[in-house]
């Protein structure tokens, strides 16, 4: 039962230190392999150039912010995975790097198809991206874990079976402390 305990511990404190840095991690690696494709992508349809994370294109000027990286939803996704007992290290980075990249994919073609919806229709943009930013961004996270889920058949729900094993354990010891 040690080996559970110890897992518990390891896995929530991952998630606590990761998000000290105000998720500086998921800003660092996930800029670059979200702006570039972006980048790269509009380049083939227009002429466009790119100063750090601002895309110049037809006049206009896109700079892609924290919030268009999408750094909460990493960490949300993180938490999913995290947050489930019983998973070897091995499925358990599978799972993490499956639902990373699919995150990535998704971001990419959104910002992608958000830009391109700019140089058609600015007011299509700026109704779009608020759809996207208030509704979809949260509905992605939410079918990548369901996805997730049925691919790697997790049974267990995030948080409340390791909450569920340490109430069993709990009660376990306090029935073995009155024999």
């Amino acid at each position: 039962m040690k080996k559970e305990y110890y897992s518990i511990i390891i896995r929530y404190l991952i998630l606590i230190f990761i998000a000290f840095p105000n998720l500086y991690l998921f800003y660092l690696i996930f800029t670059p392999l979200t702006v570039y494709p972006v980048y790269f992508l509009l380049s083939i349809f227009s002429q466009v150039s790119l100063q750090i994370n601002t895309l110049l294109i037809n006049g206009f000027s896109i700079q892609i912010i924290e919030a268009c990286i999408a750094g909460s939803a990493y960490y949300l996704l993180l938490i999913l995975n995290l947050s489930i007992p019983k998973i070897n290290l091995k499925r358990r980075l599978k799972m993490i790097l499956f639902g990373f990249l699919f995150l990535l994919i998704l971001n990419i073609i959104r910002i992608f198809l958000i830009t391109s919806l700019l140089l058609i229709n600015p007011f299509l943009f700026d109704l779009t991206h608020k759809i996207f930013w208030y509704f979809i961004s949260i509905f992605f996270v939410i079918v990548i874990w369901f996805i997730e889920v049925k691919i790697f058949k997790i049974k267990q729900i995030p948080v409340y079976s390791d909450i569920k094993l340490l109430i069993k354990q709990m009660n376990k010891s306090k029935s073995s402390k009155k024999h």
